[in-house]
């Protein structure tokens, strides 16, 4: 059984700092490329940033220099650290892993509020 549980969401105020992290199980984890993605209220879900196998990295370009992806193989966790948070960052954040090896996988996790207040 697949989990990808998320942790480390909240309310901060602007200028603040946030750590997310990923608790994944159930998947071959070193195989897939992790990333983070967030919803805000209607509108649709985005990328926010990926990791891959070989910890090269992609960010969207509303957060590049303020956030960092990274990811621990041995403890099967990925991590988004946020800086310099601004209102716009207000989303619900998801935990991603898609597998493309051996058997394509994509799974989800439950996601976490952050909330930056003004």
């Amino acid at each position: 059984q697949v989990q990808l549980v998320e942790s480390g969401g909240g309310l901060v105020q602007t200028g603040g700092s946030l750590r997310l992290s990923c608790a994944a199980s159930g998947i071959i984890f070193s195989v897939n490329v992790m990333g983070w993605y967030r919803q805000a209220p209607g509108k649709q879900r985005e990328l926010v940033a990926s990791i891959g196998p070989g910890y090269s990295t992609n960010y969207a370009d509303s957060v590049k220099g303020r956030f960092t992806i990274s990811r621990d193989n041995a403890k099967n966790t990925v991590y988004l650290q946020m800086n310099s948070l601004k209102p716009e960052d207000t989303a619900v954040y998801y935990c991603n892993a898609k597998q493309y090896m051996i058997v394509p996988l994509d799974n989800w996790g439950q996601g976490t509020q952050v909330t930056v207040s003004s």
